[in-house]
């Protein structure tokens, strides 16, 4: 009886089959006429969606006519789209209708950027912001071959003056040694109704990385018992499974200060600029130095703020200027007092698919230094390690002192 039922299946997948390439072949057989008709009743989503189908399709659904008839629906008639209407390349018309909504999202949301937080001189509504214009982040490795691989973002978490971004293992990274290149760049995808399908997008270059010429300087900021953490450079850690090559997680720390910008103002291959502003002139007292400085830092992980503070009024006196190097103390070693107690264990999390666990006396480090006017003039946000340091005996602190000491080609903390 086995015979039977085995010539009954091959001839039911023969009739789907045979069902569905006549289906096929009856949409490719209709005039280009009709298809075109039937295609201008649709919206942008669907012939978005569409345009992915075949390649017919696709070369139908980027008809310059079906998309300036959306355009015009949308947003009407000007003098300058009628002279353009007949003389423009094919895709122009979809390029300038996503384009079109990009910008007038974007200023709709700038306005959100002007709202400046006292305590940190930052925007307020940045993650906000990043949200509602539907921002992502994509990594880009490339291996010895030149073969590149995009990778989607595997988690992220916003604290009050940084963003985390991660991309995890589940087979997705090469090894460690195997990766000469990546780059990051932030996406801007436009809000369409296509389920199953990327939203068109634009890619803005915020990084870009010659991985074999960072190894030779990586620090190693910590491990536990299943990963350890490489510095690459601030604010760009590998996590390596302990004893091998194979990559856990890559992640990054992006500090808020010009973030939006930084991650849809750019090109493919070009990161974005920021303008040139002229400081303003300021003749008090030349020889004071300089002054009206103003400190905000805070110490997070993953999941939760450790601590905060302000620290206002900092300055630094002529002859604390070296080398384009200025001197602000915000906390003396010395005076203990000034120290903050932190409770509890300070960890960084990590987390791979079912795997996770925390590495010891690692955090990440937000700061921004306002100069004078409370304009950024140095922003950083980096994962750093806690080292215990030797301090005199106190009777105001039951625990352990350390200290965290970062440096970079601005400046330097500790």
């Amino acid at each position: 009886m086995s015979a039977p039922k085995q010539v009954t299946s091959s001839y039911l997948r023969t009739c789907r089959g045979a069902a569905e390439t006549s289906s096929r072949n009856l949409v490719e057989r209709l005039p280009p006429e009709i298809l075109i008709k039937i295609l201008s009743y649709l919206d942008a989503s669907a012939l978005f969606s569409v345009s992915h189908v075949n390649k017919l399709l696709c070369q139908l659904a980027n008809d310059n006519a079906l998309w300036n008839k959306i355009y015009i629906a949308k947003y009407g008639k000007n003098k300058k789209s009628q002279e353009l209407q007949d003389r423009v390349a094919g895709g122009y018309w979809k390029w300038l209708l996503f384009r079109t909504v990009a910008a007038r999202d974007m200023n709709k949301w700038n306005r959100h950027l002007g709202l400046v937080s006292r305590h940190t001189g930052l925007p307020s509504h940045t993650e906000r912001v990043l949200r509602n214009l539907h921002v992502t982040w994509e990594l880009t490795l490339s291996d010895k071959s030149g073969h590149e691989g995009t990778l989607e973002l595997s988690r992220s978490e916003f604290c009050e003056t940084a963003a985390f971004l991660c991309w995890s293992g589940g087979g997705r990274l090469p090894n460690y040694h195997q990766i000469p290149t990546f780059q990051l760049h932030g996406v801007r995808r436009i809000a369409l109704s296509c389920p199953g399908l990327k939203n068109p997008g634009w890619r803005s270059l915020m990084a870009e990385l010659e991985v074999q010429t960072l190894t030779k300087s990586a620090q190693v900021i910590g491990r536990d018992r299943l990963v350890e953490m490489k510095l690459l450079q601030p604010g760009i850690i590998i996590g390596t499974w302990r004893d091998q090559c194979s990559v856990a997680f890559i992640a990054f720390t992006l500090h808020f200060h010009r973030l939006v910008e930084r991650s849809i103002q750019g090109s493919s291959s070009c990161p974005y600029v920021e303008p040139l502003v002229k400081t303003p002139f300021d003749d008090i007292d030349p020889q004071y130095g300089l002054h009206g400085y103003q400190l905000h830092i805070v110490l997070h992980n993953t999941e939760c703020k450790l601590m905060s503070g302000s620290f206002a009024q900092l300055f630094c006196r002529r002859t604390q200027i070296c080398d384009g190097l200025i001197q602000l103390t915000a906390i003396s070693r010395t005076n203990l007092s000034q120290h903050t107690p932190l409770s509890g264990s300070v960890t960084l999390p990590w987390r791979c698919e079912a795997l996770q666990g925390a590495v010891e006396n690692c955090c990440i480090m937000s700061l921004t230094l306002l100069d004078e006017f409370r304009k950024p003039f140095w922003c950083v946000s980096s994962p750093v390690s806690m080292q215990p340091e030797e301090t005199p005996v106190s009777y105001d602190y039951d625990g352990e002192h350390f200290l965290i000491h970062y440096l970079d080609s601005d400046g330097q903390y500790s």
